[in-house]
């Protein structure tokens, strides 16, 4: 990814971080989704697309992806390439319920 949309999107998803996560988990709630889900959706389809293939700027099919789960926890919480790093914008319980979401994905 370039610097351009780096600049270009991180405010959008700092944006997207400081919602009101209140509204948004009784939206969730009531719609039956998980709450790895609802935080995929919040976090990670601006690049992946909320079926995980869309791959903008770069971003990997998680559909496809062969990374273990703690592969995966690794990434979602340090970071790579282009990925910002999550560690200090989710707990530890929340990154693994997002990597369990992104698991399912590939199942569909």
């Amino acid at each position: 990814m370039t610097r351009f949309a780096i600049i270009l999107f991180t405010p959008l998803l700092l944006l997207l971080a400081c919602s009101n996560e209140t509204t948004a988990d009784n939206n969730a709630q009531r719609k039956g989704k998980g709450r790895g889900e609802q935080l995929f959706n919040m976090h990670c389809t601006l690049c992946h697309g909320k079926d995980g293939k869309l791959g903008l700027n770069g971003a990997k099919d998680l559909t496809t992806s062969a990374l273990s789960k703690e592969q995966m926890i690794a990434q979602v919480t340090n970071g790579k390439g282009a990925m910002m790093a999550y560690k200090n914008v989710l707990t530890a319980a929340e990154i693994e319920a997002v990597v369990a979401h992104v698991r399912s994905l590939r199942q569909q």
